[in-house]
């Protein structure tokens, strides 16, 4: 009997729907009964597939739909749109046939009608629901067709925050309507996801930031929260503009706001856990924002939420996994969760827990703890390490500085030297005309009694004529100076010494000249007197030995016997030598201590080395503001060392040059 019932009732469904299709067809006069007649068929059709499908087969569906457009009786088109939504939501089938945006464009005009009841909206926005539930072309098709726009409007407009009244929810229709459009933009943007949608509906969130500022029930922040968790879920995008908003801060207000209800009431704690998933969801993707809900102290709120025993085990799972994502990245939660025991609260949870989510929560929140305690050890023993006085970094600020000042000396210095050796290799070819005058020093040097080709002798003979420089030279028994009697010799003199000075390395390298040779010997004239002439220039001679210390001495020996020889040679030669870059002629003797006195004094410098100097000088230019930067301690402190220095010299070359005035005086 049961199986023969059960095989009777499908051939009694199909029969039932084909008369109930065929009343509506003849009762068009009669909107009572096409009410009657609408709402048997969706008692039939509600959660039966088979039957929807079947009274889709039969030509039922479209019949309502062009029933819900056409009819003038406002009862028929609510009764109507919400058959059609009953039998769209039991089959999918159904929702595809339906699913066009000629339904949507018919849809959004039953909302902007101005005569349209708020039953009829709210019967529209149910159709619109079941659309785009579980279905990406209905969430496509209500972005295209701007019924998104218009369900945000209603969002914004049916509920007035100054004249709510929640407390008849169930009989308030325009709260309903209100209530529908908040289930039809979670549906737009949710299951699946859908980032575009998403992305519009984040206007609306000032309105309900608001909605949450100015009210806590139950029937306003739960739908508020449903639609905001659904509308920021993994979009960082609309995550950060909540949160740029004070959204966040809003949702840990009113979890305090309802944890201090929660003890009193049951419904309040619910609603606590609502808001929770709601704020975890805003930060699920983008842990760093969990420092906003660190001025709130929200983890040890939660962690107190947990302690309730009534909660279920889904809502423990989304309590504890708010609470790792509060402690991900954010180090004043972390420290918040070992100061309020949350460690032993997450242990007893995985050894008690059964439930494979919770365990795995928990697992994670220990994780967190894990890394935190990890990086902690880790800056504190980069701490032991690393902290130093403020006198020190100071220190290595100046030597980084210095640094950059070498590196450019040395790229100077490198410079120099390869210009350098240009010039040396410029003398090896100029030693090919002066062969001569190389073996006519050679026979003057060896009528005198030094042989050249004894190098300890010659030396050593050096040496001695520069111990001093005042007395007669001993190798021609000639003054070493011309006579001082006139003024013009003693300033030719004077440059021929300068001059002399500036080529001391070349001249040491390469003999003198044919026409230097000629001019060896000093006119009788002028050494009569010499003994004379020699006390009387003995304090100018003085003054040039204190230049003695900065001066190799085997250089400056040869430069200055040299130098005396040729005092008196023709001031032609002494013009050509003028007209020519000191840089060029100088030869080994440019080095990176005398080449820039040396071509400062130069009138005539060529192209190459007048842009040395230049580089020189900005080179120069910028130690010395580097130096003028430095502290006045600093400053003073090495001014006192130089001081000491230069004094410490000054003792030491003082009885030198007093042992060969002496020596002199007594000769």
């Amino acid at each position: 009997m049961n199986t023969q019932k059960v095989q009777k009732n499908p051939c009694d469904m199909k029969t039932d729907l084909n008369l109930l299709l065929e009343c509506l067809k003849y009762q068009m006069d009669c909107p009572l009964s096409q009410k009657e007649a609408l709402i048997t068929i969706y008692s039939i059709c509600q959660q039966n597939s088979e039957a929807s499908e079947y009274f889709r087969e039969i030509g039922g569906l479209m019949f309502i739909n062009d029933l819900a457009k056409s009819s003038v009786h406002c009862i028929v088109k609510e009764a109507a749109l919400f058959t059609l939504g009953i039998i769209i939501e039991s089959n999918v089938y159904c929702q595809q046939t339906l699913c066009t945006s000629a339904l949507f464009e018919d849809l959004i005009l039953f909302l902007i009608k101005k005569d349209s009841g708020v039953n009829l909206k709210r019967m529209s926005v149910y159709v619109i629901l079941v659309l785009v539930s579980n279905n990406k072309n209905g969430q496509i098709y209500v972005r295209d067709t701007g019924c998104i726009s218009l369900l945000l409007q209603l969002f914004r407009t049916t509920l007035s925050t100054t004249e709510k009244n929640v407390s008849d929810e169930n009989t308030d229709p325009c709260y309903q309507l209100w209530s529908s459009v908040c289930s039809t933009l979670c549906a737009c943007v949710n299951n699946p996801q859908n980032e575009d949608n998403q992305n519009i509906c984040c206007s609306v969130f000032p309105y309900a930031k608001e909605w949450l500022e100015s009210c806590t029930e139950p029937g306003i922040v739960r739908p508020i929260c449903s639609f905001l968790g659904l509308t920021v879920a993994n979009n960082p995008y609309v995550q950060k503009y909540f949160v740029s908003i004070g959204g966040l801060d809003t949702l840990a207000k009113v979890l305090l706001e309802l944890l201090r209800d929660s003890c009193l009431s049951l419904s309040s704690m619910k609603l606590a856990v609502v808001v929770t998933k709601t704020m975890d969801a805003c930060i699920a993707n983008n842990s760093a924002m969990g420092v906003v809900l660190a001025k709130y102290h929200t983890v040890s709120e939660l962690l107190k939420l947990l302690s309730n025993e009534t909660l279920s085990t889904e809502e423990k799972v989304s309590i504890i996994l708010t609470i790792g994502h509060c402690t991900e990245v954010c180090e004043e939660n972390q420290y918040e969760l070992l100061q309020n025991n949350g460690l032993p609260l997450m242990i007893q949870v995985l050894t008690e827990s059964q439930d494979e989510e919770l365990i795995k929560t928990a697992t994670f929140v220990l994780q967190n703890c894990k890394q935190m305690t990890e990086q902690l050890s880790l800056k504190l023993y980069d701490n032991s390490l690393t902290v130093k006085s403020a006198e020190e970094l100071d220190v290595q600020v100046r030597k980084s500085c210095l640094q950059d000042y070498w590196k450019k000396a040395k790229e100077i210095l490198h410079r120099i030297n390869s210009f350098e050796k240009e010039h040396d290799e410029k003398g090896v070819q100029g030693e090919a005309f002066v062969d001569k005058s190389s073996v006519a020093n050679s026979e003057v040097l060896k009528s005198h009694g030094v042989n050249p080709a004894d190098p300890k002798k010659y030396t050593k003979r050096t040496q001695k004529d520069v111990c001093c420089p005042q007395l007669t030279s001993k190798l021609n028994n000639e003054v070493l100076a011309p006579s001082l009697t006139s003024a013009p010799q003693k300033n030719e003199t004077g440059n021929t010494m300068d001059a002399a000075s500036t080529r001391q390395t070349e001249q040491r390298n390469i003999p003198c000249s044919v026409t230097d040779l000629q001019t060896d010997s000093v006119p009788q004239s002028q050494s009569i007197n010499g003994e004379t002439a020699g006390g009387k220039n003995q304090s100018g001679l003085q003054a040039g030995d204190f230049f003695l210390p900065h001066l190799g001495q085997h250089l400056f020996s040869s430069e200055k016997t040299e130098s005396v020889k040729s005092t008196s040679a023709t001031s032609s030669s002494h013009k050509m030598a003028d007209l020519r870059c000191s840089g060029c002629t100088a030869g080994l003797s440019l080095n990176s201590k005398t080449f820039t006195k040396m071509l400062q004094s130069c009138l005539h410098r060529c192209e190459q080395h007048r842009v040395i100097l230049e580089a020189e000088e900005r080179y120069r230019g910028e130690l010395r503001k580097k130096a003028a930067a430095n502290s006045t301690t600093s400053a003073a402190h090495q001014k006192t060392l130089l001081a000491s220095v230069k004094k410490d010299r000054l003792h030491k070359e003082i009885p030198t040059f007093r042992s060969k005035k002496d020596s002199f005086q007594s000769k």
